[in-house]
């Protein structure tokens, strides 16, 4: 299955591009038409900056966060494939040790570029950050980052605080992929398929396949564009949600017997949650991002507003993921446990033991 939508739509990792080619191409795309969120003159001027930088730029590195998903990959491999286009030294890299690419994402173009944290260099010139809500998400990547005369941050967190040298955060985007299309429209980059394979995932990973609220007409017009390049939107989506090794069902079974309802938490609106042991995870070789879709599936039950999921890694740090159905803000929640992310779906490390965690969780819900 690994490689089966880029076979379907293009040559993974041939990086082809049409449209811009040189510098001078990209400093002059300053002048195309303006972007759909450029009607505030502060944002154009960033975009402005910011492609201005990439078009003095001979090295760019690409980062996203710690244990990548559709949206922070794809958004970085496209960036990259993109700018290598054009001409530019381009490494793609997120501050884990080891850097696993979850095998749901095994088919993205471009992962020829992705390098190790420790490859990229100690000043980079300039580095484009993607889908990162917070600094702690940089992981090993964090001191070189900052170390980078030209930081820019691309993002659609709302609780981003706005970090690095030059923000493009848009909240009321599905996703950051959504940035990276009008990044590359601005360098004069036309759509091919390898482009529209690492968008498209990173649309679909972020709006659950299109479902969630945030979805918009104009995500569905992106979407548009992209399956016009002649991408198999079926294959990817077999690939992100509808594969898994026989050990995952092991593992949900389990995490599904532990699974917990509270109904006199949110302020009555109830809490589902469970936690999955690392043990677990060894007992049947599955791996911690093979289980990110687990609270998708515990956040079904109608009587609940909040589920929670907590994984646990090799030195027991716990990760939660979590999700509201709109009546509770968990991105302020998980804020206050050191994480972050959307008043939908948010996410925390913690160090405590579950017991621990799960009640400072419950403690900090509070109904919008």
């Amino acid at each position: 299955m690994a490689g089966e939508p880029a076979a379907a739509g293009s040559a993974a990792g041939s990086g082809s591009t049409t449209g811009a080619s040189s510098t001078d191409t990209v400093e002059g795309a300053l002048a195309v038409l303006p972007g759909p969120r450029a009607e505030e003159s502060g944002a154009e001027l960033v975009w402005q900056q910011v492609v201005a930088e990439i078009g003095r730029a001979r090295s760019v590195d690409l980062i996203c966060h710690i244990c990548p998903d559709g949206d922070a990959l794809g958004s970085a491999l496209a960036a990259a494939l993109a700018l290598r286009g054009l001409g530019k030294e381009v490494r793609v890299s997120f501050g884990d040790d080891p850097q696993i690419v979850p095998e749901s994402l095994a088919f993205l173009p471009g992962q020829e570029l992705i390098v190790p944290a420790a490859a990229v260099p100690d000043t980079p010139e300039l580095v484009l950050c993607f889908d990162v809500a917070a600094e702690s998400r940089l992981g090993l990547l964090h001191d070189k980052a900052f170390a980078a005369p030209v930081l820019a941050v691309l993002d659609h967190h709302a609780s981003n605080p706005g970090f690095g040298t030059h923000q493009l955060i848009d909240p009321g985007a599905p996703a950051t992929a959504v940035l990276v299309d009008e990044l590359l429209r601005r360098l004069g980059v036309e759509l091919d398929q390898d482009l529209a394979t690492c968008l498209y995932t990173g649309v679909a990973t972020d709006t659950g396949s299109f479902k969630y609220r945030a979805t918009t007409p104009a995500t569905h017009e992106l979407a548009a564009r992209l399956l016009a390049t002649g991408i198999r939107q079926d294959l990817i989506s077999r690939q992100l949600w509808d594969t898994s090794s026989f050990g995952y069902l092991k593992v949900l079974a389990g995490a599904l017997d532990r699974a917990v309802y509270e109904p006199e938490a949110a302020d009555g609106l109830g809490l589902v949650w469970t936690w999955v042991p690392y043990q677990d995870l060894v007992l049947f070789s599955v791996t911690v991002e093979e289980i990110e879709g687990l609270i998708d599936i515990l956040r079904r039950p109608a009587e609940a507003e909040v589920a929670l999921v907590l994984k646990q890694d090799p030195d027991g740090t716990l990760r939660g993921s979590s999700r509201s159905k709109g009546a509770v803000d968990v991105a302020a929640a998980c804020a206050e446990l050191g994480g972050g992310g959307h008043v939908y779906a948010a996410g925390f490390s913690a160090r405590e033991d579950v017991a621990e965690v799960v009640e400072r969780f419950r403690a900090a819900l509070r109904v919008r």
